[in-house]
């Protein structure tokens, strides 16, 4: 039985194509995912992202547990900071990349839906006998509101002034007098919140936020639209850009890799890796003309060496363009580097390119 989320009636009532997506009923688009990706670059869009994973941590060794499972070095956050990072199997292969907040007390974590079932199983195996560790996946729900507009929609619904809030910082309020934890993350590079409040206020939540929004012209976004955002941004994608088979210093997120951490799950294996010299890295590719690349081509030089794979590729609607990350010999890796992607028996030219694709996001 697939799920559903708070919002499930409001993606029908706003037409969303809805299909199967990580155990739940869920939107894929509504109007289409072009005006969807335009709508949040432009001013301001809604996504349901309640089928996140959210779990809170606490305890005297809470910290210590977090330091342990995950890469990025959670020591170094201030109260209501919010910190990206990931889990490591101990081969160094990636469990999930994940948002980390201290807060009062204690610590939320928040999760990919896919791999909420499997992280949650990874961080039991893992954890201390005296760290309470509470899944809040149900009782609380999420919502992404995000694009240049957000705050003029929001402050009017809420109670406290969220120019105060920085990037990747948080803070307790209300918004439209719901009880919310007011988040300034998300997944697509605008200026934008994560909002997380009682999922028995989600119809309110979302009504409130149309309403407000309406001046704006805000509309609901769809999945689709969300992955082509977040590919714009050379944001990676769990099961398409990092995975198991993956490790984050050839995903280019060495900079949540803290090697100088006393201890973390598959860092000597991290170590080892880095002073070898990797083999591989996460590039951005732009291509020449109107092909556009899709996950698992094959990634060649002009004089035909096979040199790795696409694991992400579509029209991006801001730049005009087909664009792609994959994975490729790191001697072909810098920034210029001619390529060829094979789009259906075809080998198309593209160019290894500086990310982001999209340089224009408003996030603070």
């Amino acid at each position: 039985m697939l799920k559903k989320t708070a919002f499930f009636n409001k993606h029908v009532e706003a037409g969303g194509k809805i299909v199967p997506f990580a155990g739940f009923e869920m939107p894929i688009q509504y109007k289409g995912i072009t005006q969807e990706v335009n709508r949040v670059r432009t001013t301001v869009g809604v996504f349901d992202v309640a089928h996140m994973g959210r779990v809170e941590v606490s305890g005297e060794k809470a910290l210590d547990f977090i330091n342990e499972i995950s890469t990025n070095d959670a020591s170094k956050l201030e109260l209501f900071q919010a910190q990206y990072s990931a889990m490591c199997y101990p081969d160094g292969g990636i469990v999930d990349d994940i948002l980390v907040y201290k807060l009062e007390g204690k610590w939320w974590i928040v999760i990919n839906a896919a791999n909420k079932d499997k992280d949650i199983k990874w961080m039991l195996e893992h954890k201390p006998a005296d760290v309470k560790f509470v899944d809040l996946s149900d009782e609380i729900t999420q919502l992404a509101i995000q694009g240049p507009k957000t705050e003029e929609v929001l402050q009017p619904l809420s109670n406290i002034d969220l120019s105060k809030i920085g990037y990747y910082r948080s803070a307790h309020g209300t918004i439209a007098g719901i009880p919310t934890f007011i988040a300034r993350t998300g997944y697509t590079g605008e200026d934008g919140f994560e909002l997380y409040f009682p999922a028995n206020f989600g119809t309110k939540m979302w009504d409130e936020l149309m309403k407000a929004g309406k001046k704006f012209e805000i509309e609901p976004i769809g999945l689709g639209a969300r992955d082509l955002l977040r590919l714009e941004m050379k944001y990676t994608l769990y099961g398409n850009d990092i995975s198991q088979h993956t490790n984050p210093l050839e995903a280019g997120l060495g900079w949540i890799t803290k090697l100088d951490k006393p201890k973390f799950v598959g860092k000597e294996v991290l170590l080892e890796k880095k002073s070898k010299g990797l083999a591989t890295k996460l590039i951005a590719f732009t291509m020449a003309g109107i092909a556009i690349p899709r996950q698992h081509y094959k990634i060649r030089t002009p004089n035909g060496e096979e040199i790795g794979e696409v694991t992400s590729g579509n029209f991006s609607p801001s730049i005009k363009k087909g664009i792609g990350l994959g994975y490729i010999k790191l001697a072909y890796t810098n920034p210029g580097t001619k390529i060829e992607v094979d789009c259906r028996g075809k080998f198309e030219p593209a160019e290894v390119v500086t990310p982001p694709f999209y340089k224009n996001a408003s996030h603070k």
